[in-house]
């Protein structure tokens, strides 16, 4: 199985393709991972391997080694494009997520005014309020949507709630507003024997439509970029990662390819 695990709570900064000198927040255990999906192509590897023994960091701890090493970098005169909310897993599954994006926001225009500050997380818990709320104030949401097949959401992300709907998740996408980045990975390949391909048409109808529907800000379109822990995965090319992009372009959204 394979696994890159993020051992700090604050980790970086690093390059990121899709937003500049990232510094990452994770905001789950450094030891384990815990997450609501558990996606065949999460470079933290398969939620099988447990949630190891360190606990989440508290709100207080996350504030501490934040303003740490913020102040650190600042004095040092280092560049810094976004604080990034991703790591170990689902991030708004901490409870103390909207309380740690409001100390987070206070920092960021302290230390670095110029900065965003960006979450990744795949919207399972949009539905909650405060999570919502939190979502709603950061610079980037950036909000996964995969798939609008059921079918096909259970074999790439898999998700832990046997109730989980799509459709609900569209609704919830929705009262953003257009508050929101919706990122999509492609990607081809096999997982338990079943065929895996939501570059196909029966797949890119219904996710246009439904971009149409939400209406977001902009969208992000990528494809593998490291080790997946399913090693049948493969990526799909730039070329095709622009037509499929080009097709949402001439619906008027913004969209950044990375292949």
């Amino acid at each position: 199985m394979q696994t890159v695990l993020f051992h700090e709570i604050i980790f970086g900064p690093i390059h990121s393709r899709r937003l500049g000198i990232s510094l990452g927040v994770n905001l789950l255990p450094v030891d384990g991972k815990l997450c609501s999906f558990d996606c065949v192509y999460c470079e933290c590897g398969y939620n099988a391997q447990g949630v190891g023994k360190s606990g989440l960091p508290s709100s207080d701890r996350v504030e501490e080694e934040l303003k740490s090493r913020l102040q650190s970098m600042h004095e040092a005169g280092e560049k810094l494009d976004v604080i990034t909310f991703a790591g170990n897993g689902e991030p708004t599954l901490h409870p103390e997520f909207e309380k740690i994006i409001d100390t987070t926001l206070y920092l960021r225009d302290h230390y670095y005014p110029e900065a965003k500050i960006s979450v990744l997380s795949n919207a399972t818990r949009i539905h909650d309020e405060s999570v919502f709320r939190a979502l709603n104030r950061v610079d980037n949401n950036i909000l996964k949507l995969d798939s609008l097949r059921p079918e096909t959401v259970v074999l790439i992300d898999n998700p832990n709630d046997p109730h989980f709907d799509v459709n609900k998740v569209v609704d919830n996408l929705k009262r953003f507003s257009g508050n929101v980045i919706i990122q999509t990975m492609f990607l081809r390949g096999w997982h338990d024997g079943k065929r895996i391909d939501n570059t196909v048409e029966e797949e890119l109808k219904p996710w246009l439509e439904t971009l149409q529907r939400i209406s977001p800000r902009s969208v992000m379109v990528y494809t593998i970029d490291r080790k997946t822990p399913e090693e049948s995965l493969e990526k799909v090319s730039r070329e095709e990662l622009e037509q499929i992009a080009d097709r949402a372009r001439a619906l008027g959204f913004e969209v950044s390819v990375s292949a």
